[in-house]
């Protein structure tokens, strides 16, 4: 009999380690491209409306993984409030999350290794490391979650070390002056995807429910102290980057010891640690988002919505195919650096796209299925339509300032950003109407058979 099961093997602080790990990169880079669009106080602004959002966002998706702990997290949400066509639009929404952030992280660890080596050619850094932490995936859940660890507190030492240093030398010009404030309003919209940066992929975590120990305790505490450890590190992250004059001029792929370099020098012992360092942040973001989308790819699988090998464990419980298929996709995308901003773009798009389905959800289930045991409540309807209300309106901004405004270089060609997103959808509805039966299981939640 094949084996279909996730081992149960992880405690608050590993889901702490995975659901910070997968943002963590977001503090090193990518959000900086903000300042372009809104300037630092443009950015400000996006980012605080930002938290708000993921702040009510996490406590209503603890009610919905502790209610259905699922490997498929958003698309098993979607799936039990609107059926089998409902959840395979929201795991094709997670997966373009999960499956294009990975190469973004990538290219900026060429870029890092590239600031710090600048003999070292960035596209084979870019490359190796994609394909090292796929293997690394291979070892098992517990064995990458101590990895995962390991990575994340690095990474926040990092931040520390970025913090003291910076923090004595912020300047109030720097926050303040004539391009602090780029387009008024229109400009807080256009930063509000590169503010999303800072907090991409933290419901990750929701995807390891099944191999969490106590789910209905564990996760509510991993999740929240996840936020509250990303917010307090956005708000300092920002404060000191801007502070430093590091939102002048054209941004780069290692702002923060771009900023350092500002007032110690490029070459500065304190830059250059901050750049070591920082390679841990995008370590721990690119191996946890890696767990995330052969979890989501293992769990769609399984329900039927993609072909059974898919769904395949190793000896160690691992989704070898499931790591390894879509693993393969990245790699390409890694492999062309020009993408870099355009994957960061289709990767928010999917992540915002989910975050709301998994809001309708949550209202859906209240009320289809108001006796369903639910270990953590949030405060309804306040909290959910906080977050939904702010996740429709990210996702007009995603759209109108992003995928509408952006190109992706290919076949010699600059296709819109927006054309490669239906062409995505377009093909995985078609795939659905083809190849997914739906049917439902005795116990009543939607699944389905390929």
């Amino acid at each position: 009999m094949e084996n279909h099961e996730l081992k149960k093997t992880l405690k608050p602080i590993h889901l702490w380690a995975i659901a910070v790990g997968m943002v963590i990169s977001g503090q090193y880079f990518g959000w900086n491209y903000g300042f372009e669009q809104g300037g630092i106080m443009g950015l400000a602004i996006a980012s605080l409306l930002v938290i708000v959002f993921f702040t009510c966002f996490i406590f209503s998706y603890s009610e919905l993984s502790t209610s259905i702990p699922n490997a498929g997290g958003p698309s098993a949400y979607a799936a039990r409030a609107m059926g089998p066509f409902g959840g395979f639009i929201a795991g094709i929404a997670c997966l373009l999350e999960f499956v294009f952030a990975p190469p973004a992280i990538a290219v900026s660890t060429g870029a890092y290794v590239h600031f710090l080596i600048p003999a070292v050619e960035p596209v084979y850094v870019t490359i190796g490391v994609f394909v090292f932490f796929i293997l690394i995936n291979l070892v098992g859940m517990k064995g990458a979650a101590l990895i995962e660890l390991g990575a994340t507190i690095a990474a926040l030492i990092g931040l520390a070390i970025f913090y003291a240093a910076g923090l004595p030398h912020v300047k109030v010009e720097n926050l303040l002056n004539d391009n602090s404030f780029i387009g008024g309003s229109g400009g807080v919209m256009a930063a509000i995807p590169f503010a999303i940066w800072f907090f991409l992929a933290i419901e990750g975590g929701a995807m390891a429910a099944e191999e969490v120990k106590n789910p209905k305790r564990d996760i509510p505490r991993g999740f929240i102290s996840g936020i509250l450890t990303l917010t307090a590190a956005t708000l300092l992250t920002l404060f000191v980057t801007a502070g430093l004059g590091g939102g002048i001029g054209k941004p780069a792929d290692y702002p923060l010891p771009q900023a350092l370099g500002s007032v110690y020098g490029e070459g500065s012992l304190l830059a250059m640690s901050v750049a070591v360092i920082g390679l841990f942040g995008l370590i721990a973001s690119l191996h946890g988002i890696i767990i995330g989308y052969s979890r989501q790819t293992y769990a769609l699988a399984r329900a039927g919505y993609f072909p059974q090998f898919l769904a395949k464990l190793n000896s160690k419980s691992v989704p070898v195919w499931g790591l390894i298929v879509p693993g393969v996709i990245g790699v390409i995308c890694a492999g062309s650096a020009a993408f870099a901003n355009a994957l960061i773009l289709l990767a928010v798009f999917g992540a915002v796209v989910m975050y709301v389905l998994s809001m309708i959800s949550l209202f859906i289930l209240r009320v289809k299925e108001p006796n369903m045991e639910r270990p953590f409540k949030v405060a309804f309807p306040v909290i959910p339509a906080i977050a939904l209300l702010l996740g429709l309106v990210f996702l007009y901004c995603v759209i109108r300032y992003s995928l509408m405004t952006t190109s992706l270089p290919l076949f010699g060609m600059n296709i819109p950003l927006w054309g490669v997103v239906v062409v995505i959808f377009a093909v995985s509805v078609v795939y659905y109407l083809a190849r997914v039966k739906p049917a439902h299981t005795p116990a009543g939640e939607s699944t389905v058979l390929d």
